[in-house]
């Protein structure tokens, strides 16, 4: 029979390399499970004005949903409008009433339940009659450019 010399040590390299393969699998497997839910969290400063009303706020996105949280102020009479989309796709579609010389908060809770949730969304502003008067599109990525795209 074959005796290894000094086998206490190879034992503990052994134990210490499983140790550190362990670890390392650890810390990879948190890093990833905490990656999407940080990843998820996006928003995006909206600011509509139309003559002397406005509609000025903060877009969230989520995993599955985006929240508008602002302002709205209607001179004559206005309505406001946010509609989710993954890509070209429309998720939701939601508007306020009709407003007529108000204000107060109008916030909107859109659904976007695909994978991935929505990307970006329309924010805009008509007249009592519904026609358009000035919008937004906002972007997960943080930022809203003026008109629909």
């Amino acid at each position: 029979m074959v005796r290894l010399k000094d086998t206490s040590k190879v034992k503990s390299r052994t134990r210490k390399v499983g140790v550190a393969v362990t670890a390392a699998a650890s810390v990879a497997g948190i890093a990833l499970a905490t990656t999407p839910a940080t990843a998820a969290a996006a928003s995006a400063t909206v600011s509509i004005e139309y003559g002397a009303s406005y509609y000025k706020g903060t877009a969230s996105w989520s995993n599955r949903s985006v929240s508008v949280d602002a302002s709205f102020k209607a001179s004559n009479c206005r309505r406001v409008y946010a509609r989710a989309f993954a890509g070209s796709t429309s998720l939701d579609f939601k508007s306020s009433s009709t407003w007529c010389n108000r204000s107060g908060p109008a916030d909107f809770a859109l659904a976007a339940n695909v994978v991935g949730g929505s990307d970006n969304i329309w924010v805009y502003m008509t007249d009592e009659n519904q026609n358009y008067l000035k919008g937004q599109t906002c972007y997960r990525a943080g930022y809203c450019i003026d008109g629909l795209h």
